[in-house]
């Protein structure tokens, strides 16, 4: 994971020096810290929901442990290559404009200074000073196209995903959400084994959500609930329509 670090620091009327300023940015362009915490979410919910239908509908455990096996494997592949796509598709896109842009900057280098500088008169800085920082980030390529994608395209070209981890991290983070309903089933089956879903799925939704507030820096006890409501809605209704369709596991 990348992080850019900021540092700020400037000196009081007395002269003292004051402590510097920090602050740090995950690098959530790239993809991969969304593919894992939602793979192991997603794995977590459809796996419960899977194996729950399928215990209401039958009593057969080898059944059940068939279906969560294969909706592992199923759901780990499909969102992995779901992810490459995703990124690749992202990538070439983010790769066609900055090709654009770089033959903008070499072909008419002047038009491209006056729209930076225009940018940043937008923003409140003054026609003088707007131009004379265009004018220096102009002087070099490499910085002026990094400039140029970031306040045109909304990209950091160097904080590109890499589609074969991105996938890589989604198969994992799925298959690591889906076994935690489904283990119970390797060792017991019926009632006992729907149950130990249940609250293995809750608990797992609880961390996801404490895991995803961490993260988002937001409250974790609301991010708990949400997630664990999710999962329980999902898993209810398939219970349900499973028992509507064959028999209750007991």
């Amino acid at each position: 994971m990348v992080w850019n670090t900021g540092r700020m620091s400037d000196r009081s009327a007395e002269g003292t020096q004051r402590i510097p300023l920090v602050h740090s940015h995950r690098d959530v362009q790239g993809g991969l810290a969304r593919a894992t915490v939602f793979g192991v979410s997603d794995g977590l919910v459809s796996n419960v929901a899977l194996i729950l239908g399928i215990a209401g509908a039958s009593t057969d455990g080898s059944l059940v442990r068939l279906a969560g096996v294969s909706g592992l494997l199923a759901g780990a592949i499909s969102m992995a290559a779901g992810e490459w796509v995703s990124v690749r598709a992202q990538n070439e896109l983010i790769e066609r404009e900055l090709e654009v842009e770089r033959r903008s900057l070499a072909d008419d280098p002047e038009a491209e200074q006056r729209e930076l500088a225009a940018i940043y008169e937008a923003r409140g800085i003054d026609e003088e000073h707007a131009r004379q920082v265009a004018e220096a980030i102009m002087s070099n390529p490499e910085v002026a196209l990094e400039v140029h994608a970031r306040e045109e395209l909304g990209v950091d070209p160097s904080g590109i995903g890499n589609p074969t981890v991105v996938a890589l991290s989604s198969f994992w983070a799925f298959t690591i959400g889906a076994i935690v309903p489904l283990a119970p089933w390797f060792f017991t089956d019926g009632s006992t084994a729907a149950i130990m879903s249940v609250i293995l799925g809750v608990i797992g939704a609880a961390i996801v959500g404490m895991l995803l507030a961490k993260f988002t820096e937001r409250s974790p006890v609301r991010t708990a609930m949400r997630q664990v409501l999710v999962a329980a809605g999902a898993a209810t209704a398939t219970y349900l329509i499973g028992s509507a369709l064959g028999v209750s596991a007991g």
